[in-house]
């Protein structure tokens, strides 16, 4: 994974004249495409008022999962921790919410715009334990430029 060249990827489309959603379908398009181990990219926001995710954009399975509770599974407790969270065997934690047989790994990553959890970016792999420090470090910028938009 050449991260120089991605985050320049990413930068590129995030700051082109489409429009929002077209610019986050493309992310995830490009992350999932570019890393092996990346099966499922998606965002969720927090949905309106409510204590409640919804799934925005997203490049993989379909997921029935278009709505996640604060609290529930990994992106239902990064909406409430305001953490990243990496799971890297997603059958060690007790509060997951499998969105299929072959997710083996999971990474959310939150966004904040002026200082509040407004959404997230979620990965799925269908490897155990592929996640490294430099996933983490990739998918904050993204975060970082993602909220840069929609602020």
């Amino acid at each position: 994974m050449n991260t120089e060249v991605l985050k320049a990827a990413i930068s590129k489309i995030l700051k082109s004249n489409q429009q929002i959603a077209e610019k986050l379908q493309e992310v995830t398009h490009v992350l999932e495409a570019s890393i092996s181990y990346y099966d499922w990219v998606g965002f969720y926001f927090k949905n309106g008022d409510k204590n409640e995710l919804k799934l925005a954009q997203y490049t993989g399975e379909e997921t029935e999962h278009t709505i996640i509770p604060f609290g529930k599974g990994i992106c239902g407790q990064v909406a409430i921790s305001n953490e990243n969270f990496i799971v890297q065997d997603v059958s060690e934690q007790e509060n997951y919410i499998s969105c299929g047989w072959k997710v083996k790994s999971e990474i959310v990553i939150p966004i904040f715009v002026n200082g509040e959890n407004i959404g997230q970016i979620d990965i799925d792999s269908h490897t155990v334990n592929p996640f490294t420090q430099e996933d983490e470090s990739l998918l904050e910028f993204v975060c970082r430029e993602v909220a840069q938009l929609l602020n």
